[in-house]
């Protein structure tokens, strides 16, 4: 009877609490302006290296590249030892030892959208912690990467990625994988920015485009 008497308003507030619950497969647990790191409630199950996430925070959705994936102990005194088995062996025999692993991600915040348009622009405050991070969806991906103003914000970052050239590979692997393939157009115009952002280092970006290549 409480449920046939609750306010429908209520009731449609909560949709969209419930959808993002639905589509979340981790939590902030750090949080900066430009950067965050978010735990998987599952320890399998993770984002790829690359992949683009978002996280509400009720006034916009923020969105965050994955560059780093650690999986280790969640108790500081003990420490995941050596078995001999193989995984399928350690899950029928030793099921116990994985319920003290955690997995974390990190991410780059690479802009936001609010109002319907999109900004790749550092948001004006940080993710919120314990806020749930969802895959951005591929209409959400699509109009994010629609233009390469994203990159400056990647490149920024280099000394704290290790590997810039390798997330931007993954990068492109992504959208091709989206998309079936990389539109020649889409791909001359993100060399035209790399070029740009690396001083037209002539051999960087030949290495570049020969490992591009194969994607």
């Amino acid at each position: 009877m409480k449920e046939a008497f609750a306010d429908p308003s209520r009731r449609a507030s909560s949709a969209p609490q419930d959808d993002i619950m639905k589509k979340a497969f981790a939590e902030v647990m750090e949080s900066s302006l430009q950067t965050f790191v978010a735990q998987c409630w599952d320890w399998d199950k993770i984002p790829q290296f690359g992949s683009l996430v978002t996280v509400e925070d009720g006034k916009r959705t923020l969105f965050g590249l994955v560059y780093q994936i650690q999986t280790g102990s969640s108790d500081p005194v003990r420490y995941p030892s050596p078995y001999k088995k193989t995984h399928e062996e350690l899950l029928a025999e030793q099921p116990q030892i994985f319920e003290f692993l955690k997995t974390t991600f990190s991410c780059i915040s690479l802009g936001y959208s609010q109002n319907g348009r999109v900004y790749h622009l550092m948001p004006p405050q940080p993710p919120k912690i314990h806020s749930f991070v969802s895959l951005a969806s591929p209409e959400q991906h699509r109009e994010f990467m629609a233009k390469n103003a994203y990159l400056p914000l990647i490149f920024a970052f280099s000394g704290v990625i290790g590997n810039l050239d390798e997330l931007l590979l993954a990068i492109l692997k992504n959208q091709a994988l989206l998309e079936g393939s990389l539109k020649p157009e889409k791909m001359a115009d993100f060399i035209q920015t790399y070029s740009m952002l690396t001083a037209n280092d002539y051999r960087r970006l030949k290495l570049f485009l020969q490992r591009a290549e194969s994607l």
